[in-house]
């Protein structure tokens, strides 16, 4: 299982793989929302698909096995590319990118279109708290230990401002509370206890 690997890498090969993988994932994300919203006779979807087939052909020729896994750089530079809410490699991810405002906050803004709706026009419950639970485990640079989501009203799809900032600390236990907003306002708040991992030199670990 693929856990946290090490690559012996320079920023200059981290750059340039993020500039080589970023479009073909940008492009991928593309055909996921096309796919939901064409309205093409089925001769053109069949001719589509054969398209498709090849480009993963192609693509499977060569492959890590199992999932990707965080790789991560002598420097410490993180490479979670792989990951559902901010991964460069993952069609899936909106992507949602995080940036600091201080110590213990972060802030995000992403545009959700239909790839992430739940009722009609509105985003997915599942995919707020997917959001909210990565930047308030960014704010904590903590793992998740429990999660509470208060739904305020629904969230409409498109832009969407995100935050979350540490509140408390405790032994290896941070407390972090987040929202996820439209341009009316906060649709959805969260709160969460997050656990620091244990270090190498402290197996037992703090309460």
């Amino acid at each position: 299982m693929r856990q946290f690997v090490f690559e012996d890498i320079t920023a200059d090969e981290v750059a340039r793989r993020a500039e080589l993988y970023t479009p073909l994932t940008n492009s991928v994300r593309e055909l996921v929302d096309a796919t939901i919203r064409t309205e093409v006779d089925p001769d053109t979807i069949g001719a589509a698909r054969e398209l498709i087939d090849r480009a993963t052909a192609l693509l499977r020729a060569q492959q890590c096995d199992g999932p990707h896994g965080v790789r991560y750089t002598a420097d410490g530079t993180g490479m979670p590319w792989g990951n559902p809410a901010i991964g460069i490699r993952n069609a899936i991810a909106p992507p949602m990118v995080v940036t600091r405002d201080g110590d213990h906050r972060r802030v995000a803004d992403v545009v959700l279109g239909a790839a992430y709706e739940g009722p009609p026009g509105l985003v997915h419950g599942g995919i707020c708290a997917l959001l909210l639970d990565h930047i308030l485990g960014e704010a904590a640079s903590a793992m998740t230990g429990t999660l509470t989501l208060r739904f305020e009203r629904a969230t409409p799809l498109g832009p969407v401002h995100l935050e979350a900032a540490v509140t408390g600390t405790d032994g290896r236990k941070k407390t972090v509370r987040g929202s996820l907003s439209d341009a009316d306002g906060i649709t959805v708040t969260a709160e969460g206890i997050f656990i620091m991992p244990r270090t190498f030199d402290d197996p037992e670990g703090s309460p």
